[in-house]
């Protein structure tokens, strides 16, 4: 059983491309949550799960204290050195708990909820660190959907990104399945709304793409000095040669 708790983590974690780590963050956040569910009033429980075994451990921590405020986080040193001969002031000290007796199906249920919102965050974190400092480059992506005059396209390994109506191109009809190239736009790490925004009428996708398709713009030159955009109708460049070699124009 224990293995097989190891293998679904670890085929969780390659799906959603997380570390091992916040998965098993999030599984003894879920747990430690249901055990305040079910107990209720109490001190609070945390719950270790060992990487190597499968092993789960719950447990509580108390301050050894001169004088006792709360006596679900803190214990006089009298009582502590019952536990531990040379406890100390302000020494912390663990005492293993067992699961509450209607712990089951709460802790199921409190498990999956709390997995799903935890690994939700994990995800949004990781495709925020992954394409923050790509904002305003060129991507290419697929269309998944067109729906309500926008559409969603995935640009990577599984993540979405919203091409609004706005930063489409006027008369183009974009389909499922079809190979386009977009603009990231923006990237934020709101928990609400869509994360990744891109672009297929901005003129600085043009930009990027000059200067890939053209060598001289891409060699400095020939400089892109303006553009001026129509999305889907026709596009006006301004350009500048800095080689008397080069005609901007032609190139």
């Amino acid at each position: 059983m224990k293995n097989d708790f190891l293998l679904a983590i670890s085929q969780l974690a390659a799906e959603k491309n997380l570390a091992r780590e916040v998965i098993f963050q999030a599984v003894e956040a879920a747990l430690a949550s249901a055990y305040r569910r079910d107990g209720e009033e109490g001190p609070e429980v945390h719950v270790r799960i060992s990487g190597e075994t499968g092993d789960i451990s719950a447990f509580i921590q108390k301050t050894v204290v001169r004088k006792v405020e709360d006596t679900n986080l803190e214990m006089d040193l009298e009582e502590a050195r019952r536990y531990k001969a040379d406890a100390r002031i302000d020494d912390i000290l663990e005492f293993e708990v067992k699961p509450p007796e209607n712990a089951g199906r709460i802790a199921a249920q409190t498990a999956k909820q709390v997995v799903l919102q935890r690994l939700r965050e994990a995800e949004r974190g990781a495709i925020y660190e992954e394409y923050a400092d790509k904002q305003g480059e060129v991507l290419l992506a697929t269309v998944q959907r067109v729906e309500n005059r926008q559409a969603t396209v995935e640009i990577g390994r599984g993540t979405e990104a919203l091409l609004p109506g706005s930063e489409m191109v006027r008369n183009e009809h974009l389909r499922a399945g079809q190979r386009v190239k977009v603009l990231l736009l923006e990237v934020n790490d709101e928990v609400k709304g869509p994360q990744v925004i891109v672009s297929r009428g901005h003129r600085l996708l043009l930009r990027r793409l000059l200067e890939v398709e053209v060598p001289e713009i891409a060699q400095g030159r020939v400089e892109v000095k303006a553009i001026a955009r129509e999305g889907g109708h026709r596009s006006k460049v301004a350009v500048h040669g800095r080689a008397a070699s080069v005609d901007p124009i032609g190139a």
